[in-house]
């Protein structure tokens, strides 16, 4: 399959060089790009003298013309690739930057480092460059979960999934996801402004999500030290999760690393009492942290062995 073989080119390029600062600082990044667009139809559309209805239609308007306009932009390029082999490695070195697994290792790392050093400060710093909670309201145990629960969950939003509707649909399909997931993260959480405007991104985010999430939490048990005791966990509480696509990485990383996640968590306007993964097993500690970036790394070379099979069948 030729966009598996891309799509194998296009994480292994990622895991060997990023996204480079000074490319970024040159030309940015493909997301920041959908996220200017969906910045100016939010500002533009989602009037909050409207009714709820009327934000709903323009917040469905706005969410089916990015990914639109993505999954075109895609079709537009792929079209013009030459066929075989070349066409592959160019496809593979276009969809590189819609996937993200250095910089999740490596923004995991940056909190796990200070961690294991005892340095919570710091380690609080990092934390909330990845997740929303309130980092001054964490300990040691519950930085490490806010780290662990981002990586179980970015794995399969930033990596599985893009590279999974990249194999399905090529570069249509991973640029399409990568609108879908900035749209969501944008405009698809529940505050007063986007309860309405963002519902439609949210539901699309839900279902183009569905299969990599389960995916995802499969490939953890399956390269873990304790696979059975992994799906044993996910099966069993990742219904239980507030999202119905986030609980079942989250859950079979906790169960392939004998640690508790999620529960209760400090925004910065709310408390948010959320139900265990895995209770009745200890909060991770920086050990676990580490063991959880070991299983990441794992995991990327289960997920490249996998391209690779696809791209020879």
């Amino acid at each position: 399959m030729t966009t598996a073989l891309a799509m194998l080119i296009a994480l292994a390029v990622d895991a060997a060089l990023g996204w480079p600062d000074r490319l970024y600082a040159r030309i940015g990044h493909p997301v920041t790009w959908i996220g200017r667009l969906i910045a100016a139809l939010d500002r533009r559309l989602n009037r909050e003298t409207a009714r709820d209805a009327a934000r709903r239609a323009a917040g469905l308007v706005a969410a089916l013309g990015v990914i639109g306009l993505a999954a075109a932009a895609g079709a537009l390029v792929q079209a013009l690739l030459p066929g075989g082999w070349t066409g592959a490695v160019l496809a593979g070195v276009l969809a590189w930057p819609l996937v993200a697994a250095r910089s999740m290792h490596d923004h995991v790392a940056a909190v796990a480092r200070p961690l294991s050093a005892g340095n919570l400060a710091v380690a609080r710093q990092a934390v909330s460059m990845i997740v929303g909670r309130d980092p001054a309201q964490l300990d040691q145990a519950g930085v490490a979960r806010a780290a662990m629960e981002s990586l179980a969950e970015n794995t399969s939003d930033g990596i599985v999934a893009p590279l999974f509707w990249g194999v399905v649909a090529g570069l249509p399909g991973i640029a399409a996801y990568k609108a879908i997931n900035t749209l969501d993260s944008m405009i698809g959480h529940r505050s007063p402004r986007h309860e309405a405007f963002g519902w439609a991104a949210a539901r699309i985010d839900d279902v183009a999500n569905l299969i990599p999430a389960r995916l995802t939490g499969v490939v953890f048990a399956a390269v873990s030290s304790r696979p059975r005791a992994a799906l044993a966990v996910m099966g069993r509480d990742a219904r239980q999760h507030r999202s119905p696509n986030a609980g079942w990485p989250e859950a079979a990383m906790a169960g392939a690393l004998g640690i508790r996640l999620s529960g209760p968590r400090v925004y910065a306007d709310r408390v948010a009492n959320e139900p265990w993964l895995n209770p009745g097993a200890p909060d991770p500690t920086p050990a676990d942290l580490a063991r959880g970036l070991a299983l990441y790394r794992r995991a990327m070379v289960a997920l490249g062995a996998l391209l690779l099979l696809l791209a020879a069948l």
